[in-house]
């Protein structure tokens, strides 16, 4: 008899930590999630444990688990960095969840996690090369080759929030200061708080993305406006992946992309700023949601340790 294949994922997030369990065929067989305790490391890597000991308890089998984080391993120390929830940085996080757990923990890039589950099973299921982009508190992004994530030599491979804005206006320039440490990254003008700042500038007040959104929705001519530049930046943006890896599909993420406006004319744009005479790239929204990253998490055992 064929032993049944378990994937567990666990996406650690700034607020929430969740855990999945994925039969065979991808289908859900358990779900938990704890409030993230973010500013001790040892409780961290307690609670994961945790959760993947009450799933595995729950479903009567134990599986491979993969890890979806913010920020990376390094290739050189061995330890996170670029992580936004910083306890995180300096640690060896691999390493302590595998002693945690008594098995390989497979850790990866929360944005990868979310661009191999699209990849895998998602919108773009039965693409070669996907491009996957998360718009929310910050901007990430995951290259996902044949169903396998490329992280890149150092590991920072898909971090396109962190180049320059392209072709910036004069308006534009030099851009906001980023945590990163430099002035007009992508990410500054792209994420929640990029869109917000737009709209306040324009109109004098203050609302969230989705308040803006609904606005647009409702036809304010300062919020559409602010969203007409938001979806400018991003297709100039987005062109410049284009130009870079020529993806066969790039799937958004992320709160942001649940903007439907947001969609409409996207395509012409970025083609109108890509080094191609046509652009027939598809642009989708993500098939999964909220789940994307936690489901990716569980796809990273398909192909190390999963014969």
């Amino acid at each position: 008899m064929t032993r049944e294949i378990v994937r567990i994922g666990v996406d650690l997030g700034g607020a929430k930590i969740e855990a999945i369990a994925l039969g065979a065929e991808g289908e859900i067989l358990a779900r938990r999630r704890v409030v993230t305790p973010a500013h001790d490391y040892a409780a961290i890597v307690a609670a994961i444990a945790k959760l993947v000991g009450d799933i595995e308890s729950e479903i009567g089998r134990r599986g491979h688990v993969g890890v979806g984080a913010p920020g990376a391993i390094s290739t050189h120390t061995g330890f996170v960095k670029n992580s936004n929830t910083a306890v995180l940085n300096g640690r060896p996080l691999d390493v302590d969840l595998a002693q945690a757990l008594g098995r390989p923990v497979r850790v990866a890039n929360d944005a990868n996690c979310f661009a191999l589950s699209e990849a895998v099973d998602g919108a773009g299921r039965g693409a070669g090369v996907v491009f996957g982009v998360i718009l929310g508190t910050g901007v990430g992004g995951g290259v996902i080759v044949n169903g396998r994530i490329v992280e890149g030599r150092n590991r920072v491979a898909g971090e396109w929030g962190h180049t320059p804005l392209p072709w910036m206006t004069p308006q534009e320039y030099p851009g906001e200061l980023c945590f990163c440490g430099h002035k007009g990254c992508v990410e500054t003008f792209l994420c929640g708080a990029g869109l917000a700042r737009d709209y306040e500038r324009r109109s004098g007040n203050r609302r969230v993305a989705a308040e803006i959104a609904a606005l647009a929705e409702a036809g304010e001519p300062a919020a559409r406006e602010s969203l007409e530049r938001y979806q400018d930046r991003l297709a100039r943006a987005l062109a410049m992946v284009v130009d870079l890896i020529d993806p066969d599909a790039i799937v958004l993420g992320g709160g942001l992309s649940n903007i439907s406006l947001l969609y409409e004319g996207l395509a012409a744009r970025v083609g109108a700023h890509a080094f191609t005479d046509a652009f027939d790239t598809e642009i989708l929204p993500n098939a999964h949601g909220d789940s994307s990253g936690v489901r990716g998490a569980a796809w990273l055992s398909s192909a190390e340790e999963i014969g």
